[in-house]
């Protein structure tokens, strides 16, 4: 199983955004956008929520997503 990191806080920074404005628009809760911003590294992730957020930065799912280990 791989491990990746979500790029929530990088563009959430490109956009001047902060994690609660991320959660405003994308009705994530905050605790879960704070968790992906947050982790260094992650086995699992809803990709609902991976959906929601591409959209809500207009970048595809592939652009938020670091793959850390395969």
């Amino acid at each position: 199983m791989g491990l990746i990191r979500l790029r929530v806080r990088e563009f959430a920074q490109e956009k001047g955004w902060t994690l609660k404005e991320v959660s405003d628009r994308t009705g994530i809760p905050y605790s879960t956008v704070k968790k992906y911003a947050q982790a260094p590294k992650m086995a699992t992730v809803n990709y609902t929520a991976l959906q929601k957020l591409a959209e809500v930065f207009d970048v595809m799912v592939e652009d938020l997503v670091e793959v850390l280990e395969r």
